[in-house]
């Protein structure tokens, strides 16, 4: 388990319909940034995480945490408005989640912070990215995948069996504690 980093994304609403929380006498209330509150924007987000490693001294070395990573898009807004002028960058959620959009956020985002966080001692081991066997998901076998994660590290895809949880360990884990149904 030491060179595999597990991989897995999740519908979330950026609030709930219904929020309790408790203010100091201090503090402003929350406002919503949303239009309705049964218009409430959903998000993907996209989880990396691998095994925590420690030294011999038990100093933590790699704390497992590869990075959270965004599906959205930055988009120039077409019109003025009272909010927003034309022209200005907007980030818009990606709401419709397909091979190349996939296949983009791990190129462009998830490799780099990989060879980034992940120690210098695993150049020499195989790293396997661990994820779902979901079409939208980059192939094993793909051409621009191989050629950005062979550079200095030797980053492979692995697909789990078709239609089993009982591997993913994003979902027995992190998003078990935060699963909202999307429906």
């Amino acid at each position: 388990m030491y060179n595999i980093v597990h991989i897995d994304e999740k519908w979330f609403y950026l609030m709930k319909m219904s929020m309790k929380y408790y203010l100091l006498l201090e503090e402003d209330e929350c406002q919503r940034c949303c239009k309705s509150k049964n218009v409430i924007m959903k998000i993907m987000f996209l989880t990396a995480i691998a095994r925590p490693r420690f030294d011999y001294e038990g100093k933590e070395t790699l704390s497992g945490k590869i990075g959270v990573f965004l599906f959205i898009n930055k988009e120039p807004a077409k019109r003025n408005n009272v909010n927003i002028a034309a022209g200005t960058l907007e980030t818009k959620t990606i709401t419709s989640v397909n091979q190349e959009v996939s296949k983009k956020v791990i190129l462009e985002q998830v490799i780099p912070a990989m060879k980034e966080i992940l120690p210098r001692d695993d150049i020499s081991n195989s790293i396997f990215i661990q994820q779902d066997n979901v079409r939208c998901h980059v192939k094993e076998n793909d051409y621009d995948f191989r050629k950005i994660a062979e550079d200095d590290f030797d980053i492979r895809l692995m697909c789990q069996p078709p239609n089993s949880t009982n591997f993913d360990d994003l979902d027995l884990g992190l998003f078990s504690c935060y699963s909202i149904p999307t429906t």
